[in-house]
């Protein structure tokens, strides 16, 4: 997409669309249209009530008075869109075929015939256009400041989810290199011979164990202190990969697709959320996901598991004035935080124990989302 167009979602509050039934008239307007779909089911009014609630009209564009073929109205695709959760479709195909023999779908979207409906390529277009302008992202964004930006927050829930997703890998630079220099010339198999090479004994070390290496300080947690929002979010991978993560149990899980970072707030309420690939761990999205998070709210604690017990991200949270909660990790060592290295186990106390309880409302929100 174009440096132009993409300003569209910044100045489309400034341009007039045709809105879909986004008011408390809908049932009105549907019965009196003459079309007997009689009055509104209980998941047409849940899914008015959500168009109602999120801003849509001020970040689509408009395409009026653009040369060329008149593009398909994107502000009721995008309702489209917004229905496919609602009304429990899984698939883009499902939700065109809900069109077309609902009329109360039709209508609250913004269709008034069924010959005025988009094809589905043309919603494939349309929804790679509010992928590459961040669509989601704004209207997330400015529903969450017009709503909770006024509101003292006693508690952020930080967490990440697996999304599992029917994509291929991208190539990696070995595999590019390997697939522009052609096949390789494949040698003859057999035994080869090991007489003349000189095994030498195993490499013994002091104690029996190799000396620790220092850390390394050119990591991203690293970086992400003295780096912006904007850096930060860049220098993440989005790709489809595989992942792996322990649940709850302790055993381990793998998928294919993507994982969803998100910040709730207390009420179940997401307040900030990072798509990454599902290679991607859990502490390098906790910054960018804390400075997303202050920028939109005010807030006190921080609840985060193990995978974020690490020093740059305690620092960086004190350092914006909240009181980080994070349960002590232990990866093979005698200490079991890097908190606090060569101390006693550090444990959560009686009353931080009583506020971590509370980090299991972002496991629920990220299974609402």
């Amino acid at each position: 997409m174009e440096a132009g167009r993409l300003t569209w979602a910044h100045e489309a509050h400034l341009i007039p669309t045709a809105q879909p039934i986004q008011s408390s008239s809908a049932e009105r307007i549907i019965s009196g249209s003459g079309s007997g779909s009689g009055e509104l089911s209980d998941t047409g009014r849940r899914l008015v009530a959500i168009l109602e609630l999120i801003p849509l009209d001020r970040y689509i564009p408009s395409t009026g008075g653009w040369n060329g073929r008149p593009q398909r109205d994107r502000l009721s695709i995008a309702s489209a869109f917004v229905a496919k959760p609602v009304y429990n479709l899984s698939r883009t195909t499902d939700l065109i075929n809900r069109r077309a023999s609902d009329e109360q779908l039709r209508l609250i979207c913004g269709w008034k015939r069924c010959e005025s409906l988009p094809h589905e390529a043309t919603f494939s277009r349309a929804f790679a256009e509010f992928a590459e302008m961040e669509l989601a992202q704004f209207v997330h964004e400015a529903l969450v400041r017009e709503t909770q930006q006024g509101r003292l927050i006693g508690h952020i829930a930080r967490d990440g989810t697996a999304i599992e997703a029917r994509e291929t890998f991208p190539l990696t630079e070995e595999q590019l290199e390997k697939k522009e220099a052609g096949p390789k010339r494949v040698e003859p198999r057999g035994r080869k011979s090991r007489q003349g090479i000189k095994l030498g004994p195993y490499k013994r070390y002091k104690g029996g164990k190799p000396p620790r290496r220092p850390a390394k300080l050119d990591t991203r947690l690293h970086r992400q202190l003295s780096m912006k929002l904007g850096d930060m979010l860049k220098e993440l991978p989005r790709e489809c990969a595989m992942g792996a993560k322990k649940n709850s149990q302790g055993h381990e899980m793998y998928w294919r697709g993507f994982k969803l970072h998100l910040d709730a707030a207390d009420g179940q309420i997401p307040i900030s959320a990072v798509l990454t690939g599902a290679n991607v761990h859990d502490s390098q999205v906790a910054i960018p996901l804390a400075t997303m998070t202050s920028q939109r709210v005010t807030y006190c604690y921080e609840l985060m598991d193990a995978a974020y017990d690490a020093a740059e991200i305690i620092e960086h949270t004190r350092g914006m004035g909240h009181v980080p909660i994070v349960d002590p990790s232990n990866r093979g060592r005698k200490t079991k935080s890097t908190f606090l290295p060569g101390k006693a186990p550090r444990e959560l106390t009686w009353a931080e124990s009583d506020r971590f309880r509370l980090r299991g409302l972002c496991a629920t929100t990220a299974r609402r989302v």
